[in-house]
């Protein structure tokens, strides 16, 4: 049987796609090709915001329209809030929710999973993610160079705009042993670099009496890694310790990546956010202190409920006044069951998106800016297998990107790189 899989949304959701479909290889079936007609098709979805589910809807219907005789199952985020309406999507088979997609890799046939049913539909399998629901590993390493792994699941901070723990549930976590196995296997199958990644990764250990300082001390001694990564950390969670560790330490890049979501103290109460602008800013210039050649990329919500033309005016003066280095913008996206729904001051479409396209503007100049005060300068480079119009592209310790002629024999290695205009990249 060939499969198919169909991924949106985050690094966690490509990481437990190419997890899951090295499981369901391991089981017999067969990796569909470009030009092959798959017998089975996985849709893995994401909830974030209302323009994901938009997406997801779209790929089930697109897919559908290419393949009508596949069997189509739709697991992720979106399947667990929304799994009714999904299942009536024209060419859905099957909606497994965002945990009990991890039932893919322990059936031989997808026909057998109607079987599994865990309510009164047998084309809807979606457990109840109040309850605390076992931490399955992951890592991406299909055809990437770059390793995402999977360290972490679920979220206990329930901030009022974010339905992610409706979605995947309390937070739990591999132990150190766990992840450490992970990571020497990656090694052992060449990658370079690993990304630690999750819904929020500060948390891990919570339930093992573990830290997040232990675990990427311990990864420190794998073998055969030249770089981790750090994704997206809270600043409440990202500790001097940890900023003090990476900065000592070659291995973790000089890179962070922390939301802050919005420069107004007051809209962060809103939020249920746990910090406030002083901390957040505390973090930043401890980080550029130990580190002034760090790439910082924050996360921000323009237009939240309760985030009036004032308080983004505030919010705008804080984060502009910060060495970060880029921003990732989404405009405030309502979600079912949120608490940010009782908020009563609310702003329109397209405020929100004049509010996208302020942050977003300022955003590019300052990343201009960053890469640009590097010109001259050589860093190490980990190449990887896009071609793209004769050339391939790769990511400095720092997360810049830069380019050469393409060059097979480079792909998966690092190489010392002086940085020109010519061989910057600057991404949109």
């Amino acid at each position: 049987m060939k499969v198919a899989f169909y991924t949106l949304g985050c690094k966690l959701n490509f990481a437990e796609s190419s997890y899951l479909a090295k499981r369901l290889y391991e089981a017999g079936y067969t990796k569909a090709s470009a030009s092959d007609v798959p017998d089975m098709c996985v849709i893995n979805t994401c909830t974030v915001t209302d323009a994901a589910d938009r997406k997801g809807r779209q790929l089930i219907h697109k897919i559908h329209r290419k393949y009508p005789d596949a069997y189509i199952i739709v697991t992720g985020c979106y399947a667990q809030l929304k799994s009714e309406e999904i299942s009536q999507i024209e060419g859905v088979d099957l909606v497994l929710g965002a945990n009990d997609k991890f039932l893919l890799s322990s059936l031989r046939h997808s026909e057998a999973l109607a079987e599994e049913s865990h309510n009164d539909s047998d084309r809807i399998i979606v457990s109840d993610t109040k309850r605390l629901t076992p931490f399955h590993p992951a890592v991406s390493s299909e055809g990437r160079t770059r390793h995402f792994l999977k360290i972490q699941d679920g979220c206990d901070c329930f901030c009022t705009y974010c339905a992610i723990p409706f979605a995947r549930g309390r937070s739990r976590s591999g132990t150190i042993a766990e992840v450490v196995k992970m990571a020497e296997d990656v090694a052992h199958h060449g990658g370079k670099e690993i990304i630690l990644t999750g819904v929020n990764i500060g948390d891990f250990g919570k339930h093992t009496g573990e830290t997040f300082l232990q675990l990427i001390q311990q990864l420190d001694e794998v073998e055969g890694i030249e770089r981790f990564r750090i994704s997206s950390i809270e600043p409440d969670l990202l500790t001097d310790e940890i900023i003090e560790f990476v900065a000592l330490n070659k291995r973790f890049a000089p890179h962070f990546h922390i939301p802050l979501q919005c420069g107004s103290d007051e809209v962060l109460k809103l939020m249920h956010r746990r910090y406030d602008t002083a901390l957040f800013a505390e973090r930043i210039y401890k980080i550029k202190e130990l580190m002034p050649d760090a790439f910082i990329g924050v996360d921000m919500i323009a237009g939240m409920r309760g985030e009036t033309p004032e308080l983004f005016e505030e919010s705008y003066r804080f984060i502009t006044s910060l060495p970060v280095t880029r921003l990732h913008v989404f405009p405030y996206s309502e979600r079912t069951g949120t608490l940010a729904l009782k908020i009563p001051y609310s702003n329109t479409p397209a405020e929100k998106q004049r509010r996208v396209k302020i942050l977003m503007d300022w955003s590019a100049v300052r990343l201009k800016e960053f890469c640009n005060s590097f010109i001259g300068t050589t860093h190490s480079v980990l190449w990887e297998a896009t071609q793209k119009g004769g050339k391939m592209f790769g990511f400095t310790d720092n997360y810049i990107r830069v380019c050469k002629l393409y060059n097979k024999a480079s792909i998966n290695t690092i190489e010392a790189v002086t940085l020109t205009e010519g061989n910057i990249v600057i991404e949109d």
